[in-house]
């Protein structure tokens, strides 16, 4: 009976998938936090992407109200295009003179959905901010009201 007991005690068989039924909840979570930590991470460069395309976009407008309405459409339809739904999308300009050479900062700031991905039990939004700026180009004409502009 002694040996029986002895022998019962040493044998491995079916540890494995024992081991492995413990294991797979955790590995699975595991793999839910990299898809979230990657989905975070591609989230705020398609913002830092959207910032750039809205500043280039400000830089080629020739007044301050179409460099705003520019800059804002350009940052729409960059994340529109990236597949990044923004809960809310602020698009703030500052143009400065907006002459060439003059330096313009737009910032884009966009409250993205985490709601599918219910499984890890997120918060509902985050929040990315990106700011990019551009030099207006020097050798462009300015809107002078002239028929020679």
């Amino acid at each position: 009976m002694i040996a029986l007991l002895r022998r019962l005690r040493r044998d491995e068989q079916g540890s494995v998938a024992t081991e492995l039924t413990l294991l797979a909840p955790l590995l699975i979570i595991l793999l839910l936090f990299v898809v979230f930590c990657g989905r975070l991470a591609d989230s705020r460069l398609r913002v830092d992407d959207a910032a750039h395309q809205a500043v280039r976009a400000a830089t080629l407008a020739r007044s301050s109200t179409q460099a705003n309405a520019d800059a804002r459409s350009t940052a729409e339809a960059a994340l529109a295009q990236a597949g990044v739904s923004c809960r809310s999308l602020t698009v703030t300009a500052q143009l400065g003179r907006l002459q060439p050479g003059s330096t313009v900062m737009v910032t884009v700031t966009c409250d993205i959905g985490l709601s599918d991905l219910t499984l890890l039990g997120v918060p509902g939004a985050t929040t990315a901010e990106s700011t990019a700026s551009s030099v207006v180009d020097q050798w462009r004409g300015t809107q002078t009201g002239g028929a020679g502009a």
